[in-house]
């Protein structure tokens, strides 16, 4: 065995192993990592109001808003604090704040992506979570993805065998027109001749999880 093929085999086996190697970027993820490394100044909803900014008398930025006039290059500049505005010359993650920390060192590209993904979720959904979506995602695949597929696409494996489409969860502009209340209702209802009823499943807190983890799909 040649030297190239061991090591082609051991970056698979690492992708194997590493899920955010072996995943794409997801709003998901990207939630798990706010959660880690941004909610203590920004907040559980992004808005500037987290405990260590009120303790540390500092004004993170309102995510809720200035998210939405950055490209992703410039959120991905401002997060691992690489890159210099083209104007001005300040190094992009002063931007905002200079209490602002570059996180270049501490999450990869990838979580970067994901972390940017999260964000426009934050900027643009019209629907907050409603529970842990992290709940959601386990029921998620036990109950939804023979339909809907692995990634809410509805491609799941029962779209080959009946003919049935089979809502595209990763559709935004779809998505964001329905509330938490229909959603809700959908699932412990069902919905037209396949959708089926959760009502004698799933408790009101699982389809509530399954929603918030619905609502991270489109982002």
């Amino acid at each position: 065995m040649s030297l190239r093929t061991i090591g082609m085999a051991s970056v698979a086996l690492l992708v194997l192993q590493h899920p955010s190697l072996a995943e794409s970027a997801s709003s998901y993820e990207g939630r798990l990592l706010f959660t880690t490394y941004c909610l203590l100044c920004h907040g559980s909803d992004g808005k500037g109001q987290g405990p260590l900014a009120v303790r540390m008398k500092i004004e993170p930025a309102d995510l809720t808003v200035t998210v939405r006039s950055r490209s992703d290059m410039v959120l991905k500049g401002i997060i691992s604090g690489q890159g210099r505005q083209l104007v001005s010359g300040r190094d992009r993650h002063n931007l905002i704040s200079d209490a602002m920390p570059e996180w270049k060192d501490i999450l990869s590209s990838q979580e970067i992506e994901s972390l940017v993904a999260y964000l426009r979720f934050l900027s643009t959904s019209k629907h907050p979570l409603m529970a842990n979506p992290a709940r959601g995602r386990d029921l998620y695949h036990e109950y939804c993805k023979a339909c809907h597929g692995d990634e809410g696409e509805g491609d799941g494996v029962m779209t080959s065998l009946i003919d049935m489409e089979p809502m595209n969860h990763t559709n935004p502009m779809e998505m964001n027109e329905i509330s938490n209340l229909e959603m809700v209702r959908s699932i412990k209802n069902g919905k037209g001749n396949y959708m089926p009823a959760w009502k004698d499943i799933l408790s009101q807190d699982e389809v509530e999880a399954l929603v918030s983890y619905i609502r991270l799909l489109s982002h």
